[in-house]
């Protein structure tokens, strides 16, 4: 007989793994918050000939006041995670479309109504936190630089562009669920990764524009420079751009897109207003490091194992009644569970696997360590240094994190720690002469 779970069981572990997640939330960002608040009065020795006093106090206020928010945000998260399951708000909400839908539409359009009313709500009982961290938070310190009306505009489009891409996507697993019998799993695996890579094919081309402008870089000196960069780093892109990113932000930022020949290199406006030249091609250097490495193709594999893990417990556990009571939803008979254990898994998982944040914390410190020794021998090392002091007083990033907060959530390592690694050879090709 196969192995059956019971609820309890569930209900109990759901319980302790969201208590212990949350509790262990709020142990680190108070941690965090003591840390910085202890160390705001005097800029650390290593920085005391390139940070200002001010500077320091500023982005220790900055870390403070999205702690304190983060606080906030962090308990009314779990709480909505609590109501939407054991509290029974999943499956009021799948009694009441259940009931208007199924009979009249059938089991598709009642569980892709199912779906899209659980993000549509659940985008609605974050809208305020959002808006708070945007023209509170971020307007506080001089980062925000969008109106309303465009906050409103992208929201809309998200909206809109979440639905043409997740309805569709949505529907294929379903129907793979009612289909495929008990390999669905493997099946929806297969289906999701296609889509995945096409996503990234089509992102750059299709899908960013809708949000940002972007202008091919039209600075030719420092154009000819990334290109010799990218040249002996034997690395092709599509076209260099530059993205519209002072349009909502005075965050700063560069980045890779696309896959295959579809690669684009793109700049934020503010990094190139904000960094020399030789700043700007150390910074690409860092992130060519992350291709010479293959940390890129190494993250997509390890998202799409872990995905397949994932789906083939799920195989498992959507065939469990427990799964469904324990977790506060009565399963429904005489209609498929399919949309009910996608939304189930996906409340269910996170405070199981934040435990592992440590983990691929570290994993990503680590190859961004790789990525700036890459840079240092493939450009100016002194220039990798002044810009990520640049981009970290931009930024506001504190130079005094907790360490244990580090630990276990950073993915980039604290400037300490990163400048203090960083080999500094001089840059073993020559340059283009500016023009």
């Amino acid at each position: 007989m196969p192995f059956q779970i019971t609820p309890q069981p569930v209900t109990l572990a759901f319980a302790a793994a969201l208590l212990l997640s949350l509790a262990v939330k709020l142990w680190l960002a108070t941690r965090q918050m003591r840390h910085v608040a202890a160390h705001r009065g005097q800029v650390p020795a290593a920085f005391a000939a390139t940070v200002t006093p001010a500077a320091h106090r500023r982005a220790a206020d900055y870390t403070l006041a999205k702690g304190r928010f983060g606080l906030i945000a962090t308990a009314f998260g779990s709480a909505v995670l609590l109501g939407w399951t054991l509290l029974g708000g999943l499956d009021a909400l799948n009694v009441a479309l259940r009931e208007a839908l199924l009979m009249r539409w059938g089991a598709m359009p009642y569980q892709l109504a199912l779906l899209a009313a659980v993000a549509l709500i659940g985008g609605l009982i974050e809208l305020p936190l959002e808006a708070y961290g945007t023209f509170r938070i971020e307007q506080q310190f001089g980062f925000n630089r969008m109106t309303v009306k465009l906050w409103l505009a992208d929201m809309a489009k998200g909206v809109v562009v979440g639905a043409l891409i997740g309805l569709p996507l949505a529907a294929l697993v379903l129907w793979i669920m009612r289909v495929s019998g008990g390999l669905w799993w493997l099946w929806a695996w297969g289906a999701w990764v296609t889509f995945n890579l096409v996503l990234l094919v089509l992102y750059p081309t299709v899908i960013a524009p809708l949000f940002n402008k972007f202008e091919p870089l039209a600075d030719e000196a420092l154009k000819a420079r990334v290109q010799s960069l990218m040249q002996r780093c034997g690395f092709a892109a599509k076209g260099l751009f530059v993205m519209d990113g002072s349009r909502r932000s005075a965050h700063a930022n560069a980045y890779f897109t696309g896959l295959g020949s579809a690669k684009r290199v793109v700049f934020f406006d503010t990094l190139l207003n904000r960094l020399s030249p030789g700043e700007v091609e150390a910074v690409l250097a860092h992130e060519l490091g992350h291709f010479k490495h293959r940390h890129v193709v190494q993250r997509m594999v390890a998202i799409f194992g872990l995905s397949l893990a994932g789906l083939a417990l799920l195989g498992w556990l959507a065939s469990q009644i427990g799964f469904y009571v324990g977790l506060g939803v009565s399963p429904n008979m005489g209609a498929p569970n399919d949309a009910l254990a996608l939304l189930l898994f996906m409340f269910a998982l996170p405070p199981f696997t934040f435990f592992f944040s440590p983990l691929m914390a570290h994993v990503s410190r680590q190859h961004e360590f790789q990525a700036d020794a890459y840079a240092c021998a493939q450009a100016d090392g002194a220039c990798l240094a002044s810009a990520l002091l640049k981009l970290h007083e931009d930024n506001a990033a504190t130079l005094t994190p907790d360490p244990v907060y580090v630990r276990f959530y950073y993915s980039h390592p604290p400037a300490t720690e990163r400048l203090a690694a960083l080999p500094m050879p001089a840059p073993v090709h020559p340059q283009p002469a500016a023009a």
